[in-house]
């Protein structure tokens, strides 16, 4: 991440001048240091742009500048010392007021003791800086850039309202779409591998011809819908292990969550059970697997008692892989698209509908770029999203005339040219949440946009001076995904309701973990001699006693991740000993079964995911010590008693999600989160009613409420509660029978009401007319209700309203005939049917 030392530099700039305009930090005397480190900085901010671009042919300016970021990011963490201090000075003023513990904590020994340790390494940055400022070799060759021109400028105005809400067409793909559909839907036996009746058709491409699109396509085409019985998609893990594949088959066979607890003889028979006497169509995506044996132990599996007819369709990079699954004589080869076709797709991405012909030096320019991107769809797309709107010549001209083109394969990998161009053009601040997306396992199905969000507000990448307004760092997060969405960097979204699922393209993976070389480390006990000292963030495979030792020597580590592996307390005291300024802990299902108190010194940590810990029956009170602490996920800890009794003093918590064994929450807990935007209560089965304290209401924007049986809303006294809820869902909750009256709050703030599956839910309000803010309803498997409240008309801003199992209110809002339809006609998009 060498090239994101200029956001970096901004930001600190930024902080540096905040933390000394503020009465605190006179008291505790360090005013002057850091108003010459703040000098510092600045000067040599004047340089980065110049040095980023350089970097690229001269390997001293990118040694320099990954010296240089690893001084930012230890000067990050020392500032944010400062803010940790205030929020610690904040939550006792609160919660003890003036007893003794205050006169303790401002007593002379705390500030004069603080001021000698940040003192101390306020003066070591400096000299660091100023030993890189030295280097006349490299200082005296670069050139101070205009902040305010080209495609790097820190201050771009947002742009999100292109591509992500634009459908994308498929181009250039007619014949093979043609050639696989009369594959997949003819009768004749073409099983000439001795497959029983299934047949398998392999596409095989380079990355990013379009293999996973061209599939997508197909198997949305409405004859092969009709023609098999079951379809099925997967996403093939790398190592194509069999109960995890077997899994996410199921699971798309299902079209529902698995259980991790099944085993493959379970999975196996559930799997059979599902595709029995039935002509299916699986989709097995990305194959990388030339192991013979693994792919015959699933071929028998899906061979057995299946109907005669059934297919499956592979895509792959590999041709061994092809040859060793495929049972017709001839591969779909994917070739690389033609220049007429690449130049339709860069057009439709680049230009608005039919304003190419308005900008014909554009149109050229857009020419020469689609040459050098050599029939690559991806690339032709990234780089057309990344024009998009762009009307300046000189922006398109730094496309064209980049010296990126010329850089040689060893200098870029196996990065394509055109998407390291793409991230080079960003502007800094998308460059940065791009870049922190390394994190994202390769080998995972789909992420979750509300994760990534807040992953982001963890590290301090969100910049809340560059909007209008007073947005909220959750919603400048969701304006950047929708510009990397935007801008191609992002595929396959698909809106939740209170967040969005994505994945990403297996050679936007590749760049961005080009991009984090040196910071980012998996952890494997193979590997851990090559771990650098300076590494930030670590992905952990496993978690033996060598890595534990290993993991001596590191102290600057902010994010720790495991998934899906067992971890013990030991291991967590080691990290939680070392690493003192972590941001992120990620531990979702690893078997965890005590989290050491040592966690509540941890004051930098931010986001701490403990999702489907199901061992896990209490958490150490020495919790409620993160002030800093914005994400607690405990989602699917289905054996937790109860949360921690001082859990109000998380007054930093911005998002909760939680599953316990309560029967009602604790005064003085939950409740009293005054900063809370996102609340998800899930699978609180025991729980009763929400919390009886009003303040955390008045701040919330997501509420989130699923699958809690005995959960009664209305059992709580909210009447004329000022609510700002944009978002609400309800799932699965059997006691409502109708909304609560004091929902009636967020008449003027609710954007988007997603009810599912509520069997009891009898009718909706007459009162819901008043919510003049509301853009989608979504109403599904509520049987028993059965016509839409009077006065839907009154709801001008309702844009997308969408029923789904609800067979008498479905029929009543029937298009020109239902008796409901004159209530709901102004709405532009009215969906009637029921979710896959």
């Amino acid at each position: 991440m060498a090239d994101l030392a200029f956001p970096l530099a901004t930001k600190l700039i930024e902080k540096l001048g905040s933390i000394t305009s503020e009465q605190i930090c006179l008291a505790w005397g360090v005013k002057a240091d850091l108003k010459k480190l703040q000098r510092t900085m600045s000067i040599i901010k004047d340089v980065l742009l110049d040095a980023e671009q350089k970097q690229e042919h001269n390997q001293q300016i990118r040694s320099w500048l990954r010296q240089l970021k690893d001084v930012f990011l230890d000067a990050e963490d020392l500032l944010d010392e400062f803010e940790c201090e205030a929020l610690r000075r904040e939550v006792v003023e609160t919660f003890h007021g003036t007893t003794r513990k205050v006169h303790r904590f401002f007593s002379r020994s705390n500030p004069i003791a603080f001021r000698l340790r940040v003192g101390h390494e306020i003066k070591e940055i400096r000299e660091r800086l100023d030993e890189l400022k030295s280097n006349k070799a490299i200082f005296d060759s670069l050139t101070s850039i205009d902040h305010h021109g080209g495609g790097g400028d820190h201050h771009e105005r947002l742009n999100v309202t292109h591509s992500f809400v634009r459908a994308s067409k498929v181009i250039g793909r007619e014949s093979e779409k043609k050639q696989i559909i009369n594959l997949l839907i003819e009768q004749g036996d073409d099983n000439q591998s001795g497959n029983g009746n299934v047949s398998v058709i392999p596409i095989v491409g380079f990355g990013g011809l379009g293999k996973t699109t061209l599939a997508k396509l197909v198997y949305d085409d409405k004859r092969v819908v009709e023609h098999f019985e079951k379809r099925m998609w997967a996403s093939v893990p790398v190592d194509f292990e069999l109960t995890r594949l077997t899994r996410l088959i199921l699971r798309s066979a299902l079209d529902t969550e698995i259980s991790d607890n099944l085993t493959l003889d379970q999975l196996q028979g559930r799997l059979r059970e599902a595709i029995k006497d039935k002509k299916f169509l699986l989709v097995l995506d990305d194959v990388w697997n030339e192991d013979r044996i693994k792919w015959s132990e699933l071929r028998d599996l899906l061979i057995e008692g299946t109907k005669s007819g059934s297919k499956i369709l592979v895509t792959t990079r590999n041709t061994s892989v092809a040859e060793m699954m495929g049972t017709i004589p001839t591969n779909i080869n994917l070739q690389f698209l033609s220049f007429e076709d690449c130049l339709s797709l860069f057009v439709e991405c680049a230009f608005k509908e039919g304003r190419d012909k308005d900008y014909p030096n554009l149109f050229e320019m857009g020419k020469d770029i689609v040459r050098k991107c050599g029939g690559v769809p991806l690339a032709v797309k990234t780089l057309g999203s990344q024009l998009y709107s762009k009307t300046d010549e000189r922006e398109w001209k730094l496309v064209r005339d980049s010296e990126i083109w010329e850089l040689k394969q060893e200098d870029v990998g196996h990065i394509l040219p055109a998407l390291k161009l793409s991230y080079t053009q960003l502007p800094p601040h998308l460059r940065q949440c791009l870049a922190y997306c390394s994190h994202l396992l390769k080998d995972r199905i789909e992420f979750s946009s509300l994760l990534l969000i807040r992953y982001w507000m963890a590290h301090g990448i969100l910049d809340q001076s560059r909007v209008h307004g007073n947005m909220e760092l959750e919603d400048i997060g969701e304006l950047y995904f929708k510009d990397l969405w935007a801008r191609s960097f992002f595929q396959n979204v698909i809106d939740c309701h209170a967040f969005y699922i994505f994945d990403m393209h297996h050679l936007i993976h590749d760049l961005v973990q080009s991009i984090a070389q040196g910071e980012c480390f998996t952890v494997k006990s193979a590997n851990t001699k090559d771990i650098s000292e300076n590494v930030r963030h670590l992905t952990f495979l496993e978690a033996g006693q060598n890595i534990s030792t290993t993991l001596q020597k590191l102290n600057k580590v902010r994010t720790i991740e495991a998934v899906e592996i067992e971890i013990d307390e030991s291991f967590l005291c080691t990290c939680f000993s070392r690493f003192k300024y972590l941001r992120v802990v990620e531990l979702p299902i690893c078997s965890l079964q005590v989290l050491p108190s040592s966690i509540g010194s941890l004051k930098h940590l931010r986001y701490l995911n403990l999702c489907c810990n199901e061992a896990i029956m209490k958490l150490p009170n020495a919790i409620c010590r993160l002030q800093s602490l914005q994400t607690l996920n405990l989602s699917g800890c289905e054996n937790l008693q109860e949360l921690p009794r001082d859990i109000s003093k998380l007054i930093s918590l911005t998002s909760l999600v939680l599953t316990t064994k309560q029967t009602s929450f604790t005064k003085n807990g939950v409740g009293c989160l005054k900063s809370l935007r996102f609340l998800h209560i899930d699978k609180c089965n025991h729980l009763t009613s929400l919390p009886c304290e009003k303040s955390y209401l008045t701040s919330l924007r997501t509420l989130v409420i699923g699958s809690c049986e005995q959960l009664d809303l209305g059992n709580v006294n909210y009447q004329g509660t000022p609510l700002r809820l944009q978002k609400l869902s309800i799932i699965n909750l059997p006691r409502m029978v109708a909304l609560p009256e004091w929902f009636q709050g967020a008449a003027n703030t609710l954007q988007v009401l997603f009810i599912s599956m509520c069997e009891n839910l009898e009718a909706l309000p007459d009162w819901l007319a008043s919510f003049t803010s509301l853009t989608k309803l979504v109403l599904y498997s509520c049987q028993k209700l059965s016509s839409l409240p009077e006065g839907m008309h009154s709801l001008t801003s309702l844009r997308e309203l969408t029923i789904g199992g609800c067979p008498e209110l479905e029929s009543r809002c029937q298009c020109d005939i239902g008796e409901d339809w004159p209530k709901i006609s102004q709405v532009s998009h009215v969906s009637l049917s029921s979710f896959d």
